[in-house]
């Protein structure tokens, strides 16, 4: 597995802007509109869970299970960026993500942030 299947973020040429900053320098914040969020839930597979089992007997990287948190995180990211959009949002400010169990049957992972409408300097 090549890197690129372990980044993450946004796709070049995206109509909105999503960073962790509280602001973004060269632009102003000309309305806030609020909170936003994509949440996901995704269960294991259960043949990544027995290799996970194998694998942390003799240590190293979960790598299907990385792979799997990832392709998580950018869903979680892809409904953040349609719920700000959908609201008349250019940006989303503060992105954060939040990670947990879900009923011990999967992984919840929700980004979250502030849409907002930027304007240039």
């Amino acid at each position: 597995m090549g890197i690129e299947e372990f980044g993450g973020g946004q796709a070049q040429g995206s109509d909105i802007l999503v960073v962790t900053t509280n602001d973004a320098p060269g632009f102003r914040v000309e309305r806030v509109i609020g909170e936003v969020f994509g949440l996901t839930v995704r269960s294991r597979h259960v043949g990544s869970q027995i290799g996970a089992g194998l694998k942390s007997m003799v240590g190293g990287e979960l790598k299907g299970l990385t792979k799997t948190l990832v392709e998580t995180r950018n869903q979680a990211m892809e409904r953040l960026v349609d719920q700000a959009r959908v609201r008349g949002a250019n940006a989303v400010l503060a992105m954060r993500f939040d990670v947990s169990e879900a009923a011990d049957v999967g992984t919840e992972v929700c980004a979250y942030g502030s849409a907002v409408v930027l304007a240039r300097e």
